[in-house]
């Protein structure tokens, strides 16, 4: 046989190696018939050398048979003697009929011997001591083996098993997913590592189990698929350890987002249905609900519970006996109460219907005998030994009753939820403390003069810094306020409560809005002062503040500001427009001096003030815009605009407070105001005292008439006496009389007491007796001293 005749008959292949062998393929006649580069690289002999040679030349003894295997010795190229095992198959190759395939694996006379014990071990511990589940299944996915760690895994006897596919063996143990992932791993050749499977084994039926499984494919030396080994370890107790690890750092996350009570109570029944129970319910003590002091024992009639919050699995049903807000007392001598007495939670395994949590609350009991509850755990909820209520699990479905670890689990979960609802219970009784104060230093009606119609609205949220005020003033003007200070809690509502105990001081003064606003600078530089070593935050600068006078009988405001407080004007047109108002710099912070404004304005207009809370949902602008809709679209009354403007504006559970003040002008009726120009001449007093005397009557106002002589001529008196022209007087006829007289000085009156010798001296001293009030007010030429009068009709 030459060269040309083998390379026309006899072609170089790569057998498949396997488990480390290397083989070549030889002929019926003992001739080699392939020769892979693994085995030219063992022995040497280039493949066009050895294809078609008989073997016995390739060998330093006498090859063995084909159903032999023993060790045997090839002669290298080189002349060196290889030492190997031969594992020899017979095989059907197309081109040459009946073959055998000769594998080669290189062997030392020391790990010759080793090489069969240590496979038959491994074997025999895969299939007879591994922890490990193994199952070997065909390309059809029939169960055809399985070792001993696999027996009783799945849902059956794995005897039972032999020669069916998953779906049909095990079919509550995840079988149509494994079916999926073994046909995916036959077709790619991709093994699947670790995924899930459940089910309740034979050997512990009343708990299920979750496996971690890994499947891979199985062939042949040659390559072909001849099925799957899938590789089983239970898990469960890992799976249930990362699952309570995830539980608790979901809570972590979950409870107590707020300082809501009820909320807080519902995030928790939110976490635990249904990952630790089917159904939960949360019962807390009155006082912790009302922010109030908790208690260390029981009371006469026990402990008094409400429901807090309620949970279950079951949709269209309601999740407890108990709607939330309803109490939910225990019977005396329930075994819930020695809960609360002890302060110790308790795990219920079994449940059955003569148990005492059911004998002894009938009404949980039957509740619980209808959803067939096989387990429940009571744990309080404790805070340094405080306990604020008490919160009941339940399992009813199929899965497993509470264990040990359940029970710690849910500890830890209601001792999270009971810090959480103890710095609400805290937040609640400063809030109410916060709102009792608020209120206090409020009033709750506000008064009501007859040049305006007005409505204010105050939104609570706690931080107590807000408020609206009106003041009435003499000459049947009004004065109509917002202001906010900063911060929260006590600190700010008392704040709050002094700037505005301050500002009714200076408006009484009859003080110009800028003057009012420069000194209400002061006082908060002086609070600032006194609360210099008080805690960061407590400081009052940085409050604002819109004072607005409204003059019935000119129908002009005038207004001054510190910081930026809202002020719409709504004209009777419907025309709503922001007056350009001189923002001064908050109160107590540097900045340019106070100025004021003045705008006249139509009778009917709507004046509305607000704080910053109003529209704290919305940017400046866009507060402008929903103020603007709002105004131009609404004919309501002040008090339904002052409601509706906080329905639509301030969100629920608004962090800031807000006020909004609505106020509508009612210009005064000319015929109820008479204005006489005075010439600088003692003789006018007896005039200005006929002109008052004659007004009255026209008036009706007889009973007022011997008083109103007796101020008029006082003051006209004083007027021309001590001042300067112009003399000016004017009664205004109100819910009040009024009676002013103007003049060009700006000296002040002053009020003394007369000796009993001395000759004058008692002219203001007998208006102050016969006037309701009276005072002086500086306009910015001259003064103007006033004298009110209550009527003896409106009394």
């Amino acid at each position: 046989m030459n060269g040309s005749e083998v390379g026309s008959t006899r072609t170089t292949g790569t057998a498949p190696d396997t488990a480390g062998h290397t083989s070549f393929l030889v002929d019926g006649a003992g001739a080699v018939a392939r020769w892979s580069p693994a085995v030219e690289k063992l022995l040497g002999h280039p493949a066009r050398w050895a294809i078609g040679r008989p073997v016995a030349e390739l060998l330093a003894e006498t090859p063995p048979g084909p159903s032999e295997a023993a060790d045997t010795v090839f002669r290298h190229r080189d002349g060196r003697a290889i030492g190997c095992r031969i594992r020899v198959r017979a095989e059907q190759d197309p081109r040459f009929g009946a073959c055998w395939r000769m594998y080669l694996s290189p062997v030392t006379s020391e790990t010759v011997p080793a090489v069969p014990a240590v496979d038959q071990a491994l074997l025999e511990a895969l299939f007879t001591r591994s922890p490990i589940g193994l199952f070997v299944l065909d390309p059809q996915l029939r169960l055809t083996r399985y070792n001993a760690a696999a027996q009783g895994m799945q849902g059956a006897r794995v005897t039972e098993g032999l020669g069916l596919r998953p779906t049909e063996a095990w079919p509550d143990f995840s079988s149509e997913m494994a079916e999926r992932v073994m046909a995916k791993v036959l077709e790619t050749g991709e093994p699947a590592i670790a995924f899930e499977k459940r089910g309740r084994p034979p050997g512990d039926p009343e708990h299920e189990h979750v496996y971690s499984a890994s499947v891979f494919r199985l062939q042949d030396p040659d390559g072909r698929v001849i099925g799957i080994a899938d590789t089983v370890v239970d898990v469960s107790d890992r799976h249930r350890a990362q699952q309570r690890l995830a539980l608790v750092g979901e809570a972590g996350t979950r409870i107590g987002t707020t300082l809501d009570v009820l909320r807080t109570a519902r995030e928790l029944a939110e976490v635990v249905v249904p990952r630790l129970a089917d159904s939960v319910a949360v019962d807390l003590l009155e006082p912790v609900l009302a922010g109030q002091e908790v208690p260390h024992g029981p009371g006469e009639a026990g402990w008094s519970l409400r429901r807090a919050a309620c949970r279950s699995m079951r949709a269209g049903i309601a999740p407890g006996v108990y709607e939330v807000g309803e109490a939910s007392d225990y019977p005396c001598g329930a075994a819930a109460m020695q809960v609360l007495a002890d302060r110790t939670a308790r795990l219920v395994r079994t449940v059955g219907e003569d148990s005492a949590w059911v004998r002894d609350d009938m009404v949980r009991g039957r509740r619980m005998i209808e959803d067939r509850t096989h387990s429940l755990m009571m744990v309080p909820l404790l805070v340094r030994e405080n306990v604020l209520g008490l919160v009941a699990f339940y399992r009813w479905g199929a899965r497993d009753s509470f264990d040990d670890e359940d029970l710690s689990l849910a500890q830890d979960l209601a001792g999270r939820t009971a810090v959480a609802l103890d710095n609400a219970r805290r937040f609640v009784r400063e809030r109410n403390a916060v709102l009792s104060l608020q209120r206090g230093m409020l009033p709750q009606d506000l008064p009501a003069p007859h040049t305006v119609r007005t409505a204010h609205h105050v939104v609570y949220s706690g931080a107590g810094g807000d408020w609206a005020d009106v003041i009435a003033l003499p000459g049947a003007r009004v004065g109509l306020v917002t202001g906010s200070a900063p911060g929260r809690g006590m600190r700010t509502a008392a704040t709050m409560g002094r700037l505005r105990t301050a500002l009714h001081i200076l408006a009484a003064l009859d003080l110009a809005p800028d003057e009012v606003m420069a000194r209400l600078d002061d006082v908060v530089h002086q609070i600032d002062a006194e609360n210099s070593d008080a805690v960061a935050g407590s400081e009052a600068a940085g409050a604002t503040c819109l004072y607005l006078v409204y003059n019935p009988v000119t129908r002009r405001c005038v207004m001054a500001t510190a910081g930026r407080p809202g002020l719409a004007v709504a004209h009777p047109d419907g025309t709503v427009a922001f007056p350009d108002l001189p923002v001064g710099a908050p109160l107590g912070r540097p900045g340019p001096t106070f100025s004021k404004i003045e705008l006249t304005v139509p009778d009917q207009t709507r004046l509305v003030l607000y704080t910053a809370g109003l529209v704290q949902a919305f940017g400046p602008d866009a507060g402008h815009a929903e103020v603007t809709r709002l105004l131009a679209e609404s004919r309501q009354s002040p008090q339904d605009l002052c409601l509706s403007l906080a329905e639509n504006l301030i969100p629920v559970d608004a962090p800031l407070d807000a006020a909004v003040l609505v106020a509508r002008t009612r210009a005064l009726d000319p015929t109820h105001v008479a204005t006489w120009s005075l010439p600088a001449d003692p003789a006018a007093v007896a005039t200005a005292r006929t002109l008052a005397a004659r007004q009255l009557d026209a008036w009706a106002l007889d009973e007022e008439a011997f008083a109103t002589e007796l101020i008029v001529s006082e003051l006209v008196t004083n007027a021309i006496r001590y001042a300067e022209p112009p003399v000016r007087l004017r009664l205004i006829h109100d819910h009040t009389l009024t009676c002013e007289v103007s003049d060009g000085s700006s000296a002040a009156p002053h009020l003394r007491h007369a000796r009993t010798t001395d000759e004058g001296g008692r002219g203001l001293l007998l208006v102050s007796q016969f006037a309701e009030r009276w005072g002086t007010r500086y306009e910015d030429r001259g003064k103007t001293i006033w004298a009110e009068q209550q009527l003896a009709s409106a009394a």
